[in-house]
């Protein structure tokens, strides 16, 4: 018995070796296939936080491509806004700008029309002051105005003086009915003088002036008179013109507006 119990302690003490030695081996084990096991996931925690870093790296890129884009839009459309209130004055101005060139147009339109109803005015006097003067009698046209002259001495004794002679009266009273049939023309009556007495020139003027409106009835308002410098020649000139006090108002008016 005494033999047999020594023996049992070493088969129990060689049995706890083994079994320490087999636990040991596989504790060894575990801790490997745990560490293993850890290195994998710590390469897939760190490959998690490069693709979450390249995902935010991305995101950032994509959030100022984003703004780059919203400014961008924010502009054109700040732009187009801006080119749309310019196309809408542009508009306002041509339009304006046309309108004005309308209103010249018709205002030229008017002018020219006045100078031309002048011209055929001025061709209507010259035939009737033909037909009621003579072929013979010294008129013209120029510049619009019909122009009767004659020699100072046909309407003055001598041609000098102021008075009127009687014989020159018939002569003036045709031309009152010329002046007459022409209600829209003016009259200047010019002394023309060669010695440069302008005062009696004027005053010869005066007095033709005088007999058509007193003895034949011709509207003073209608009438002018000048003193002239007639350089070489001296006559007496009754000039049937347009109304150029009243044309030009007008046409001033007319550009005004």
């Amino acid at each position: 018995m005494k033999k047999i119990l020594p023996l049992v302690i070493v088969v129990a003490l060689s049995t706890f070796g083994t079994a320490q030695a087999q636990k040991k081996s596989e504790l060894i084990e575990q801790n490997q296939d745990l560490k293993y096991r850890l290195d994998s996931i710590s390469r897939l925690v760190s490959t998690a936080q490069s693709k979450q870093k390249i995902s935010e790296i991305k995101a950032e890129e994509l959030q100022a491509q984003v703004t780059e884009l919203q400014d961008a839009n924010a502009t054109l459309l700040q732009n187009l806004n801006s080119f749309a209130a310019l196309s809408s004055q542009n508009s306002e101005n041509i339009n304006k700008t046309l309108a004005t060139l309308e209103r010249k147009e018709a205002q030229l339109k008017g002018i020219v029309d006045g100078v031309a109803s002048n011209d055929s005015t001025a061709i209507v006097i010259l035939t009737n002051a033909k037909q009621t003067l003579g072929e013979n009698a010294k008129v013209q046209v120029n510049n619009g105005s019909v122009i009767i002259s004659e020699k100072l001495d046909f309407y003055f004794a001598d041609g000098l003086g102021a008075k009127v002679q009687e014989s020159a009266k018939p002569w003036l009273e045709k031309i009152a009915k010329i002046i007459a049939a022409n209600p829209k023309s003016a009259v200047t009556v010019s002394g023309l003088s060669m010695t440069g007495e302008l005062d009696i020139a004027l005053q010869q003027a005066a007095s033709v002036a005088q007999i058509l409106i007193k003895d034949y009835g011709v509207d003073g308002g209608r009438m002018n008179v000048k003193g002239m410098d007639g350089g070489l020649r001296e006559s007496l000139q009754i000039e049937i013109h347009p109304d150029y006090k009243s044309f030009y108002a007008t046409a001033k008016d007319d550009v005004k507006n």
